[in-house]
């Protein structure tokens, strides 16, 4: 086997560290570091299909950057400004904002924050972080409630009960100025726990509402 590197590979691979290694740079925003990595994830894709296949290890590279750098800029400035001001909103209550996977904003709101046990009325703990998810969101951005319960009770109570949350989420945007055209529901019941219901400590985390924004992707 040759040990010996071509001048095309080494400049591939001393392309594709650069855009990697861009990726830690601490003066670069979420967004920014996002397409940078993409960038350069799309840049090592493109140049290892470009060398096994015979093509031109250096152009598939390029084609590979743009289309990573494309597919890592999807979390828009709107988004992370959104997930900072719903951090700072939600902050010792308990409530947990995320990025999920596939770039949707996620708001993961316990018992002690959302409902009292058997009730869809909204605590008073829950409205600061619903007045910001409603203030200034982008007409494009689409919002999904999906409420939750533990498994304590019948399915005929539990199912309605908790779509019943979502419900009052969905009125208490609207009254905000979302459009409810604009927000999905669904009641999960207790049919997706995400503790044991063996504890009260995990009845009392079952026991939520699911927030998600997300932004179209075409």
């Amino acid at each position: 086997m040759d040990s010996r590197i071509s001048p095309r590979r080494a400049g591939v691979a001393a392309l594709a560290a650069a855009l990697v290694g861009a990726t830690g740079c601490s003066s670069m925003s979420e967004r920014e570091q996002g397409t940078a990595k993409g960038a350069g994830i799309g840049a090592v894709a493109g140049a290892v299909i470009g060398s096994a296949t015979g093509g031109n290890a250096g152009r598939s590279a390029a084609i590979g950057g743009v289309v990573g750098a494309v597919a890592g800029n999807l979390w828009s400035k709107h988004m992370e400004d959104k997930r900072k001001a719903l951090a700072q909103a939600s902050q010792g209550t308990g409530v947990e904002v995320t990025q999920t996977a596939d770039n949707r904003l996620k708001l993961n709101v316990p018992s002690d924050v959302s409902f009292d046990t058997g009730r869809a009325d909204i605590k008073p703990a829950m409205r600061p972080v619903l007045d910001e998810i409603g203030r200034n969101l982008d007409p494009n951005v689409r919002v999904t409630v999906v409420g939750h319960t533990d498994s304590t009770g019948s399915d005929q109570i539990n199912d309605p009960l908790s779509r019943e949350r979502a419900l009052a989420v969905r009125d208490y945007l609207g009254a905000r100025g979302v459009s409810s055209s604009r927000i999905s529901v669904a009641g999960r019941g207790s049919h997706e726990p995400v503790a044991n219901n063996d504890t009260e400590q995990g009845r009392a985390a079952n026991r939520r509402v699911e927030i998600f924004l997300s932004e179209p992707q075409g």
